[in-house]
């Protein structure tokens, strides 16, 4: 019998079910993805319990319309889909995963056939002259998904790369630029500074969709697992000229953002607080330190990553699907 969160399809093999997300499968999904992360080649990019129970209570994001899992009959989770309106009903981000041992079963098709429905119920929300499309990431050794997506539509767009450095010894000491110097990060007194020079740093960046104060305290700094001394800001004066927020992720350390204002550009900042990061990770007995960055940054962070040692271990691609043509989104 069908219940009324199932959703039926021809494609799907027909000992699974493909239903909307649950609070229950919280802890499943997490395993799930971190399975496939791990057999990509990558367990690092894997999110945890703690994060992905912050996208699932996120005020943009509704679990009951915004998930899919497909269920085994033993009951595990082999499959595991989202959608994400990233910005004014028209520029919709996707993510899904297939177990490795169930591939060929009709689920990654299945799932991104409920993703274009879901897609097109939003589109309906956003301004008639926009360009309405999503995107997803693959690694790029995901043959099976690859070929999956051109059949249905996807185009390639983009490359990004997960870099890493394995730091066998004391990472080079910083040189700031004159004027710049770095204070300890104050929650209370700093948040929305970092918040709008974030903002302005990235606005050039590709991707890059505006955020609000609101969603950068959910995903930032409201959680038990961030650490204040891990965020490093640059000041000039009473002005923020660069930062970098790092974490720890899957047992290793992360530079989650690293970004520098315009005006101070060119100056060596950038590699400044890249050691910076460096120091602050070895200070706490963590010598294996990474990132993600587009590996067509025009801001040259690759180049800059690249010559303070850091290396490519992992590559993914970006795939987009066009559901109308128009006006592109502002980013």
């Amino acid at each position: 019998m069908t219940t009324p969160n199932q959703l039926s399809t021809p494609v799907l093999d027909s000992s699974l079910i493909l239903r909307h997300a649950a609070w229950s499968d919280l802890e499943a999904v997490t395993q799930l993805i971190l399975d496939v992360c791990t057999a990509d080649g990558d367990p690092t990019v894997a999110v945890t319990f703690e994060e992905l129970a912050r996208e699932w209570k996120s005020e943009d994001f509704t679990l009951e319309t915004d998930a899919w899992v497909v269920e085994a009959p033993n009951g595990q989770i082999v499959g595991y889909e989202e959608f994400t309106n990233r910005h004014v009903h028209a520029k919709y981000g996707g993510d899904g995963y297939v177990h490795p041992d169930y591939l060929g079963r009709g689920i990654g098709t299945a799932m991104l056939r409920a993703l274009d429905e879901r897609a097109l119920e939003e589109m309906k929300l956003a301004e008639p002259d926009l360009r309405v499309y999503i995107r997803n990431g693959l690694s790029i050794g995901d043959t099976f998904g690859r070929e999956m997506h051109e059949a249905l539509g996807y185009k390639t767009i983009r490359f990004s790369w997960h870099m890493e450095i394995k730091l066998d010894g004391a990472a080079p000491a910083p040189v700031w630029p004159e004027g710049v110097e770095v204070r300890p990060f104050v929650l209370a007194e700093h948040n929305q500074a970092v918040f709008e020079a974030h903002e302005e740093a990235f606005s050039d960046h590709w991707g890059h969709t505006p955020g609000t104060y609101a969603d950068w305290q959910t995903h930032m700094t409201n959680h038990e697992d961030f650490d204040p001394s891990l965020w490093i800001i640059a000041w000039d004066g009473d002005q923020i000229a660069g930062y970098s927020l790092c974490r720890f992720r899957m047992g290793a350390g992360w530079v989650g953002s690293l970004g520098v204002r315009r005006p101070w550009r060119k100056r060596g900042l950038g590699m400044a607080l890249l050691l910076q990061s460096f120091h602050e990770f070895q200070k706490r007995g963590m010598n294996t330190i990474g990132l993600g960055v587009d590996a067509s940054n025009p801001t040259g962070a690759t180049r800059l990553y690249q010559k303070a040692g850091m290396s490519i271990t992992a590559e993914y691609v970006i795939y987009e699907k066009e559901y109308r043509p128009g006006r592109e989104v502002e980013e």
